[in-house]
């Protein structure tokens, strides 16, 4: 199915435009890393001629512990992410988590994302769509791919039909994730851009003592399986230091890793749109 391309700022997701690829650390840890890591895939971006949009956020309400670090918070996060914007001249993603915050994030970002675990919350879906901003819908761990279609529908009622949506993986048993690639072409069939998150998608989650785990090399083997089956962009979450990382610590890619990885993606892509059709 042709899906209905997504317009973010001077980047097009979709059929017959390139791979696209959002990437940045989780959380905002501090405006020094956050304009670190976005300039330094920028860098990588430009070099493989790869359209780049930075995603970080500015609060993880979804942690299982209380002791885990959440973020800066809204005030201060969306001020680092506006300074990516006008120093990385790139555009960028984050969460939302609540109606009471749309409005002000709209200001901000190029792209509202819905969290997987909210991703069913209808007031949040009809409040994002209104902004008339590109959505970002991750598709939660506990649905089949083809539930998304309805949530989708949400956002199109708002008149909004810039949506994208990505798959993560979904739960097999306790603390464990798998990605069944039959899930990217069944969300293809709601006429949306379809996005591959390579890192969440290898997370074993509450399993390391009241935070998630990871598998990090799995990584590079789902993300090329995945742009060989057919997505619009990649969804990775990097870090200088991973050990080091304040959330997702055991699934987050190293940033030094990363510009091996988009080259053999892009070859893959290149290799698929090649033998398509």
């Amino acid at each position: 199915m042709i899906c209905n391309p997504v317009k973010v700022r001077d980047i097009t997701i979709g059929d017959n435009f390139s791979l696209v690829l959002i990437a940045g650390p989780c959380v905002i840890e501090s405006e020094d890393l956050v304009l670190t890591v976005a300039g330094a895939i920028n860098e990588v971006a430009e070099r493989l001629g790869m359209p780049f949009i930075f995603k970080s956020s500015y609060v993880k309400a979804n942690r299982l512990s209380l002791k885990s670090f959440t973020g800066p918070g809204i005030k201060e996060g969306l001020r680092i992410l506006e300074k990516v914007k006008e120093e990385i001249d790139v555009p960028v993603l984050t969460d939302v988590h609540s109606t009471s915050e749309v409005e002000q994030v709209a200001e901000v970002v190029d792209i509202l994302q819905i969290p997987a675990f909210l991703c069913r919350q209808t007031d949040l879906a009809l409040a994002v769509g209104a902004t008339g901003k590109p959505v970002n819908i991750k598709k939660g761990q506990f649905l089949a791919p083809e539930d998304m279609e309805p949530i989708a529908d949400k956002i199109r009622s708002t008149g909004n039909d810039q949506i994208i949506l990505t798959e993560r993986g979904s739960c097999f048993g306790y603390h464990n994730l798998v990605v069944d690639m039959r899930s990217l072409v069944i969300l293809r069939r709601t006429g949306c851009p379809v996005v591959f998150d390579a890192t969440h998608s290898v997370q074993l989650p509450g399993s390391a003592a009241g935070s998630s785990g990871g598998e990090p090399e799995f990584i590079r083997p789902l993300a090329m399986a995945a742009v060989a089956v057919g997505v619009d962009a990649i969804f990775i979450e990097t870090h200088p230091d991973p050990t080091r990382a304040l959330c997702d610590a055991s699934s987050m890619l190293p940033l030094d890793r990363l510009e091996p990885l988009l080259e053999r993606l892009i070859e893959v892509d290149e290799l698929r749109r090649r033998n398509s059709g």
